[in-house]
């Protein structure tokens, strides 16, 4: 048997949506994709939102918006991927690293507080796997440290603290106490990438909160001048009779989302309740086969929070990153592809090359050196899971078994 480990669900419909758009002569941004946006704030909860080519430009774009830039810091965790740290520095700006708190996916929010110093401007959080971080804990250290910050735009003024940037790549649909993910940060942003949940492809989107005394639309059009060169008129607006003038702005980027992506995207909106309801099925299954053996695995719903069961992280306490390594391969040879989430950013040549040190971060490594992720996507079957639950079990055991022997 041989179970990819994060294929794309794609049925006849998301087919049949795209192929509308490929017939219909407009495939860039266009009708689409401002539908796609209407249908992702309403998800969310939230007035307004922006579809755009990925999760990494929506935070680049959301930190340009906030005015950060050279000078100024923004602190985020040191156990993430790349996309929530490299947009801190493609804006010239300081990027701080916190370390996870022990036994924990999150940053250690002790730490955040000691970390924030006059330059802070924001902070990103990770919702690692699409479990929503801790808000409430985050709000209250960014509230606390108000009489430090200094506004640097009319938006960080109307703010009046350190911004709560949410890396919710991961967290599409997430719930925690009531509140969509999207609808719970400042800002955040969401990937829409080829291996997420909702998929269109490649894609993400940026939402926000209200922020009182900011017009949303103000908001907006600022992301779609960031979004298309800093042009004063998309494509569609530009093919009205006598429309073809248009301004620059200013000299700005060009990560807009097509037409076709958000035909995708939105066929796949479409079935998505029912595609979360899959994963939580699987978590299930999953907790009640690896929890008893000792496995520890990450909690994916609460009473007052529910995931959006992106990633599926186990931990085998007291192995090596060597031993973890050889599972891995032991369950390939076996047909599952698994992975690892994450490398911890300080172990990595680009940001060791900034001075980061893996040896700051003890708790990130401990979470890291011991972390298999396994499949969970909505293209398993009830037999693939039952045999993933097994493989992964008896190697476990076997792998216990054997280094007990070896003692």
């Amino acid at each position: 048997m041989k179970i990819p480990f994060s294929p794309p669900d794609i049925s006849d419909s998301e087919i049949l949506g795209v192929g509308e758009v490929l017939r219909s002569g407009w495939i860039t941004t266009g009708p689409c994709a401002k539908k796609f946006e209407n249908r992702i704030a309403d998800f969310c909860e939230t007035k307004k939102a922006v579809a755009l080519n990925s999760a990494t430009a929506a935070l680049e774009l959301i930190l340009r918006i906030l005015g950060i830039g050279p000078g100024d810091e923004v602190i985020t965790s040191a156990y993430t991927y790349t996309a929530s740290a490299s947009p801190v520095l493609h804006c010239g700006a300081k990027l701080i690293l916190a370390d996870t708190a022990a036994d924990s996916y999150e940053m250690d929010y002790g730490d955040i507080a000691d970390l924030i110093t006059a330059k802070t401007k924001a902070t990103i959080p990770v919702d690692l796997g699409g479990i929503c971080c801790d808000y409430d804990k985050i709000f209250k250290i960014v509230n606390s440290k108000k009489a430090l910050f200094r506004p640097a735009n009319k938006i960080q003024e109307a703010i009046g603290r350190i911004a709560v940037v949410a890396d919710s790549a991961h967290a599409f649909g997430a719930v925690r106490k009531g509140k969509k993910a999207g609808n719970i940060a400042d800002f955040s942003c969401f990937s829409f990438h080829a291996v997420k949940n909702l998929t269109t492809a490649e894609g993400g989107a940026a939402v926000w909160r209200g922020i009182s005394g900011i017009d949303d639309e103000d908001i907006y059009r600022e992301f779609q001048l960031l979004s298309l060169h800093g042009q004063s008129k998309d494509a569609l607006s530009k093919t009205a009779v006598g429309s073809w003038e248009y301004d620059i702005v200013y000299p700005a980027y060009k990560c807009n989302m097509t037409d076709i992506m958000a035909a995708l995207g939105l066929r796949q909106l479409e079935r998505y309740p029912k595609m979360l309801a899959r994963r939580r099925e699987i978590i299930k299954r999953y907790d009640e086969a690896f929890r008893p053996l000792g496995i520890l695995t990450a909690e994916h719903y609460g009473e007052d929070f529910a995931s959006s069961g992106h990633l599926y992280l186990t931990r085998i306490p007291g192995i090596t990153s060597e031993q973890r390594n050889e599972i891995i391969c032991r369950i390939g040879e076996k047909g599952i592809a698994a992975n690892v989430h994450y490398k911890p950013l300080p172990m990595m040549t680009a940001y060791k090359s900034l001075g980061f040190d893996i040896k700051d971060y003890p708790n990130a490594y401990a979470q890291f050196a011991c972390e298999i992720t396994l499949p969970l996507h909505t293209k398993l079957t009830d037999g693939q899971v039952s045999y993933i639950c097994e493989i992964y079990a008896d190697t476990v055991r076997d792998y216990i078994a054997d280094k007990k022997q070896r003692r």
